[in-house]
């Protein structure tokens, strides 16, 4: 009797040891896994920041004035130059 109740026992304890390691498998698979999406999230803030300051830079009155007239050859608007629609018929 003594030694059935040993055998049994003794599978519990193997089944709990098991369970112990497969839990701990995953609880470090996990972390392993909060860590790379941490890491990316920092990457991604990283760059978010290198865009807006990009975006704040390229949107400048002066850098697009100055693409204007380097790129595209515009010149101000000037009086002499400006046309004007009437309606005389109506």
């Amino acid at each position: 009797m003594s030694g059935r109740i040993t055998f049994i026992l003794t599978c519990a304890l193997v089944l709990c040891a098991l369970s112990l390691v497969n839990a701990q498998y995953k609880a470090r698979s996990m972390f392993i896994a909060l860590e790379r999406a941490q890491s990316k999230a920092r990457q991604l803030d990283i760059e978010w920041s290198q865009l807006q300051l990009d975006q704040s830079t390229l949107g400048k009155h002066a850098r697009i004035e100055l693409t204007a007239r380097r790129d595209l050859h515009m010149v101000p608007v000037t009086p002499a130059r400006t046309q004007y629609l009437t309606m005389e018929g109506k």
